[in-house]
C-alpha cells in the first residue's frame, strides 16, 4: 500500500499514546508524518464526503471543517460507527463497499493522535467524491428468511437486503453449500435501519438446492436476485424457519 511506510512510522507512536489521548485541541506538537491533505482527505473523499459534502450540516471537505471534529471522527471510526455503512469490510464480495478498512482506521487514529497536521494544500485531491449509490432497481427481493433457511431450489443471488426495524449489533450471514463449502454473504455490524440499504455482490452467486442460509443472530432479511422485468421467472415469497 502507498501509505505503508509512513503508516508504520506513525502507528508505533500512536499505540503508546492512544490510551491517554483525550482532546485534539491539546496536541500542540506534531508527531506524525501523516497529513490531512495527503492522507486523510483521500480517505474522507472515498468514504465520507457523499454524506458530509460542502452543503451538509457537518461538512468534512476542508481542513478547517475537519479539524474541530478530529477527536470525534477518530472515536467514530475506531468503533466502526462511521461511516454508517453497517457491514464489516471484506466479509462477502460487495460492490460498492464503503466500509473502512483497518489500515484506513489506524491512519485516521494516528493522524489525530499525532496532532492532526494539515500538510501541503497542493496535495489535496482534485477529483470530487463519487456519489453514494447502494440500492439498485436492477435487483429485487426473491426469498425472505427468518434467521435460517434451506433452499428448496437453486437460486442466483445478487445481494442481501436487511429487513429489520431495529439496530443490528452484529449478524454474520453465510451460505453453507451442500458440498461443505461456506460462502460469506454479509456481516452486519452496527447496522442502523435509518440508513437502510441493500448489499450487492460484485458477482451473483449461484447457490444450489440444499444450501443453508443462516444468520449468526436473529435477523429477518431477503436474498435478492436480478430484477425479472418482463420475464416470468418464479418469485419465491415463502418464508421457512428453522
Amino acid at each position: 500500500m502507498k501509505y505503508r511506510a509512513v503508516f508504520a512510522r506513525s502507528i508505533g507512536w500512536a499505540a503508546i499514546v492512544l490510551p491517554v489521548a483525550t482532546s485534539a485541541a491539546a496536541h500542540d506538537i506534531i508527531t506524525t508524518n501523516l497529513t490531512f491533505t495527503r492522507d486523510i482527505s483521500r480517505i474522507l473523499a472515498r468514504h465520507c464526503i457523499a454524506c458530509h459534502g460542502a452543503e451538509s450540516s457537518i461538512p468534512l471537505v476542508t481542513y478547517e471543517q475537519v479539524r474541530p471534529w478530529a477527536v470525534g471522527i477518530k472515536e467514530q471510526v475506531l468503533t466502526r460507527r462511521m461511516p454508517p455503512w453497517g457491514a464489516v469490510k471484506g466479509f462477502g464480495d460487495l460492490t460498492p463497499d464503503y466500509g473502512l478498512g483497518q489500515e484506513d482506521i489506524m491512519i485516521i487514529a494516528a493522524w489525530v493522535i499525532g496532532g492532526a497536521p494539515q500538510g501541503n494544500p497542493a496535495l489535496l485531491p482534485k477529483l470530487p467524491a463519487p456519489a453514494r449509490t447502494v440500492s439498485s432497481s436492477s435487483v429485487e427481493d426473491a426469498l425472505t428468511i427468518e434467521t435460517r433457511n434451506v433452499l428448496k431450489e437453486g437460486l442466483c443471488v445478487a445481494g442481501v437486503n436487511p429487513l429489520t426495524d431495529t439496530v443490528v449489533d452484529s449478524a454474520r450471514v453465510i451460505a453453507k453449500l451442500p458440498d461443505g463449502r461456506i460462502e460469506p454473504l454479509v456481516w452486519l455490524y452496527h447496522f442502523d435501519p435509518k440508513y437502510r440499504h441493500n448489499f450487492l455482490f460484485r458477482r451473483p452467486l449461484n447457490l444450489p438446492k440444499g444450501t443453508v442460509i443462516e444468520s449468526s443472530a436473529p435477523l429477518r432479511f431477503a436474498l435478492e436476485t436480478a430484477a425479472s422485468g418482463t420475464d416470468r421467472r418464479k418469485r419465491l415469497s415463502h418464508t421457512q424457519g428453522t
